[in-house]
């Protein structure tokens, strides 16, 4: 690579990871060692359906009173290697046990990159309002070993990525635990919005919903240096017309959108948001293919410090792109003690929810 496209990639990594940084962990003095007390929040996981081997799960997040578990799924080996191994957690409301038939809703949640399974569940505060909504809550995870800072590849060949290992996941916690299919939302921030648009778009059939927070604009980068590029700039390319060399628009059944973006995100963009509005518009048929208006309005608006375009058919909220004001590379209404997760704006979980409890996918 050229000296000056090196120092400009270098440069850019450093920017990304001075901005995300955890923050420091406070220094521990030693101890004694007190006699374990038996364990109370912390299960043992059955392993989903392919799954080799379940492991002790870590404490759930606090001031929840459901069964959360730790394990791993086996996913179908990609291309090249052998093993396909995808951690997870899953957390099921108080009561879920006892459900009938039908099954409660699920939402998929996909952290960011430097998060886990943990801290993104608390730091969105998740399974709080599950407790409160009634639903189960999947996160995966994505190991170091697949890359160092946790990130998920949402960029280049979808086959390749861990969109594959995800859907197939998905498709056994649902059958194992029974929730409703119909009812499966996802969600995710940062690489992991970059991943819920690739699983949103490529697996239609899973999923009723999905909301994408802080995430990047769809089908425009095919490589680490133009997803660097895609991340600061959107594509320079029609967002439709993407959406278009990637998909079959005519047979897509259609995806409802909540998109959440922060107003001076310096990691991703603002103008990512607006082309992922564009995107799902089209994927709705909202859209023609030169990105003009086909059906429906588009109502512009401002509240609480939020900015509003909701592309509507037939009084039905069909896609929601949210600006707030003010807010960096984070979570919206989240738990600022965690990594990328702010106080500042209205609860992105609950505005989700909020979006989803109202969408259902007809199989």
């Amino acid at each position: 690579m050229p000296r000056k496209r090196t120092s400009v990639w270098l440069r850019g990594l450093e920017l990304l990871t001075r901005l995300s940084a955890p923050r420091p962990k406070k220094k521990t003095t030693a101890r004694k060692v007190k006699p374990a007390k038996p364990a109370t929040s912390t299960q043992v996981a059955r392993p989903a359906r392919g799954a080799a081997k379940a492991h002790v799960g870590r404490t759930q997040p606090a001031g929840t009173g459901g069964r959360w578990v730790r394990s791993y799924h086996s996913a179908p080996p990609r291309a090249g290697h052998l093993v396909n191994h995808l951690a997870y957690a899953l957390y099921q409301p108080p009561g879920a046990g006892a459900v009938t038939v039908a099954g409660i809703p699920l939402v998929v949640m996909l952290h960011g990159c430097k998060q886990t399974a943990e801290s993104f569940a608390a730091g969105t505060r998740v399974c709080r309002l599950a407790d409160r909504a009634g639903f189960a809550v999947l996160l995966p995870e994505q190991a170091k070993t697949a890359h160092a800072q946790r990130c998920w590849h949402w960029h280049g060949d979808h086959a390749q990525s861990e969109a594959p290992a995800v859907d197939s996941l998905v498709d056994a916690i649902v059958g194992e635990h029974g929730f409703d299919r119909e009812r499966v939302y996802l969600a995710g921030i940062s690489a992991g919005a970059g991943l819920a648009s690739v699983l949103a778009m490529r697996y239609p059939w899973r999923f009723a919903a999905v909301g994408l927070h802080s995430g990047p604009v769809f089908g425009a980068a095919t490589s680490t240096m133009s997803a660097m590029n895609v991340m600061r700039h959107a594509s320079r390319e029609e967002p439709v017309h993407l959406v278009d060399a990637a998909l079959d628009v005519a047979a897509y059944p259609g995806m409802p959108a909540c998109i959440v973006q922060g107003e001076i995100d310096a990691v991703v963009a603002k103008r990512n948001a607006v082309q992922l509005g564009e995107q799902f518009a089209r994927v709705n048929r909202l859209l023609d293919a030169q990105g003009d208006l086909r059906v429906g309005e588009i109502r512009n608006y401002s509240r609480d410090a939020v900015e509003y375009s909701d592309y509507v058919k037939s009084g039905r909220l069909v896609v929601r792109v949210c600006v707030v004001r003010g807010l960096g590379h984070a979570w919206s209404g989240g738990d600022p003690r965690e990594p990328f997760h702010s106080e500042r704006g209205p609860d992105a979980m609950a505005m989700m929810w909020q979006f989803f409890r109202r969408q259902r996918r007809s199989h």
